[in-house]
């Protein structure tokens, strides 16, 4: 071969091919992240609600649909998966592939409050990781409408005095945000009313309508329609100011009951190795479309605020809540049952 007087221009030539090959391959393996982050996403979206329909949880995730469908360019659905204090819905999003597609819309009570109280089998601190907030709202107290004799929250506080055990409270489970809420009332007022946990607020909600209990603290989103249909009669705000969509509804410090405020957020997460560019496309047009004011409008309605915070903010504003809602219950003695 080396007398072959035409080896010297092919082996440059040779030389030359297998160098740009190399180095297209290179620039595939540099490239690939890129290309990743620019055809995100690639299917169907799922928002999994670790709650049954009908709560807020579950308004809130279908509040962003179709609006996030349509910027996104793909379909996106809600699956409800209720109990275990949150821990279904968790697990259901830890479970499947760590690319975006999978999302929680997770509920403070349950990322805050629940690890304090019982052994989840995750972190919700480090497991999972914040993409944005999407409403917040106070605690609103609501009893039955046939509970003839009692209109106002100081009705409920002589009653539950008088007759301790005799009233009863629906709650979204052991220590949820309504659990703890409640017991922190009967601590303030001295009262005893019977605590009944169901799977969510949604059943809750369901068995309140049919006079199976007698009343429940939750946010108001779900309580909205049932208010306004004069089903449920609303005593207090568990917030420091009162609620556009409830003018008339006095706040627990009105009633006698100061720093009686409890704010429920409820927020986009997903699993904690899902990717950077994943994280900040799904923040971006969740935050175009809570800018807009029909929105804005359609949450203060139901008794909530459009709060966006962006992935950094909610995380450090979720390492500030489950330090703050630890102490309360340290402090409060409060146990599940």
């Amino acid at each position: 071969m080396a007398s072959d007087p035409n080896f010297p221009r092919r082996a440059a030539q040779h030389f030359r091919l297998t160098r740009r090959s190399a180095l297209s391959a290179a620039g595939a393996l540099v490239a690939a992240p890129w290309v990743r982050a620019q055809s995100f996403p690639e299917r169907q979206l799922t928002i999994v609600v670790p709650a049954p329909p009908g709560g807020t949880a579950d308004i809130s995730a279908r509040a962003l649909v179709e609006p996030l469908g349509k910027a996104l360019g793909q379909s996106v659905v809600v699956d409800n998966k209720g109990g275990g204090n949150g821990a279904v819905g968790a697990q259901a999003v830890l479970n499947a592939r760590p690319d975006g597609h999978t999302l929680l819309m997770a509920y403070s009570g349950f990322h805050c409050m629940s690890p304090h109280l019982v052994k989840l089998p995750y972190d919700p601190l480090k497991d999972l990781q914040a993409i944005c907030n999407v409403y917040s709202a106070p605690q609103v107290m609501v009893v039955r409408s046939t509970l003839e004799n009692i209109k106002t929250a100081q009705d409920l506080i002589q009653y539950a005095k008088a007759n301790p055990g005799k009233l009863n409270y629906g709650s979204s489970g052991n220590g949820s945000v309504q659990h703890i809420a409640t017991e922190l009332f009967k601590q303030l007022t001295g009262t005893f009313v019977t605590h009944i946990p169901y799977r969510g607020s949604g059943p809750t909600i369901v068995d309140l309508l049919a006079g199976q209990i007698d009343l429940t603290v939750t946010t108001a989103p779900s309580l909205m329609p049932h208010i306004q249909s004069g089903k449920f009669r609303p005593l207090l705000v568990a917030g420091p100011r009162r609620l556009s969509s409830l003018p008339n509804v006095p706040t627990g410090a009105e009633v006698g009951l100061k720093g009686y405020e409890v704010d429920a957020w409820f927020a986009l997460y997903t699993h904690a190795q899902t990717p950077k560019a994943a994280v900040e496309r799904i923040a971006s047009e969740v935050q175009k479309i809570m800018a807009v004011q029909a929105f804005k409008d359609r949450a203060a309605s139901l008794g909530a605020e459009a709060n966006y915070l962006d992935p950094q903010k909610m995380g450090a504003y979720a390492q500030a809540e489950y330090t703050k809602w630890g102490q309360v219950i340290k402090t409060a003695g409060i146990k599940a049952d």
